[in-house]
């Protein structure tokens, strides 16, 4: 266990510093660092849930901080494929340039969701649909979100312990007001996981903003780490490492 800490550790030292490297080159691109706690359910314990923290910041290295948020939720397992689960979370954007300033943006959401995967060897699809409510500086939305995942094993059929991956997506998202088409968001990143419990992601993730009069995008590099609960007695299967956000 120490020893798998320790591996994970010294690779996000390496990736956080790989990253400086580019913001000195090019200050536009950001970073997100995720860390997830999942406990994921199967036929024997349907219930499950998960936890997460994310980080952002306008430049590379974890540069100019700008974001946080912090979100949980509960999950239950129709069968393998199809999972159901109640969300909430709370979102806080700042100023870079003036972050004793506080957050300019708060944020607390509640969401519904279900993920149906595909399992066509070797290739993984995740369907993810979601229906967001949300309070934006006292101001109420709606959101509908829904992301295509694929995920193609390197040098293993499943993806299980020991397993490099890629993991690509597209997700979109639509809400109630105008402009009804609010936002995509693209990546593809390289993926190990070292063991049933760790999971380390390391990639690219390009978020585009819609509005009324304009649009604006932004490159990130994204660091994922994954830590995985499982439980006593639980059916051994293939667990996709989606990233929850």
């Amino acid at each position: 266990m120490l020893k798998n800490i320790i591996k994970v550790t010294l690779l996000f030292v390496v990736l956080t510093i790989c990253s400086s490297k580019v913001n000195a080159q090019d200050s536009k691109t950001g970073t997100w660092g995720i860390a997830t706690v999942l406990m994921p359910g199967d036929s024997v314990h349907r219930w499950g849930g998960y936890t997460e923290l994310q980080i952002r910041s306008n430049g590379a290295g974890f540069s100019q901080f700008q974001y946080y948020e912090y979100k949980a939720g509960v999950s239950y397992d129709l069968d393998k494929n199809f999972t159901a689960l109640l969300g909430s979370g709370t979102y806080h954007t700042y100023d870079y340039f003036n972050v004793d300033a506080g957050p300019n943006t708060n944020e607390f959401r509640v969401w519904e969701q279900m993920t149906v995967n595909q399992f066509l060897t070797p290739l993984k699809f995740e369907h993810r649909y979601r229906v967001e409510q949300r309070w934006v500086n006292g101001d109420y939305r709606n959101r509908f979100r829904y992301r295509l995942n694929m995920f193609i094993p390197l040098n293993n059929t499943k993806i299980v312990a020991k397993t490099w991956f890629l993991s690509i997506f597209d997700e979109v998202f639509f809400n109630n007001k105008a402009p009804n088409f609010e936002r995509n968001r693209i990546s593809a990143a390289l993926g190990y996981q070292i063991d049933k419990k760790w999971i380390v992601q390391a990639g690219w993730i390009n978020q585009r903003n819609y509005t009324a009069s304009a649009s604006s995008a932004k490159n990130n590099m994204l660091l994922m780490l994954m830590y995985r609960i499982n439980r006593k007695n639980s059916v051994e299967r293939e667990h996709l490492p989606t990233t929850s956000d």
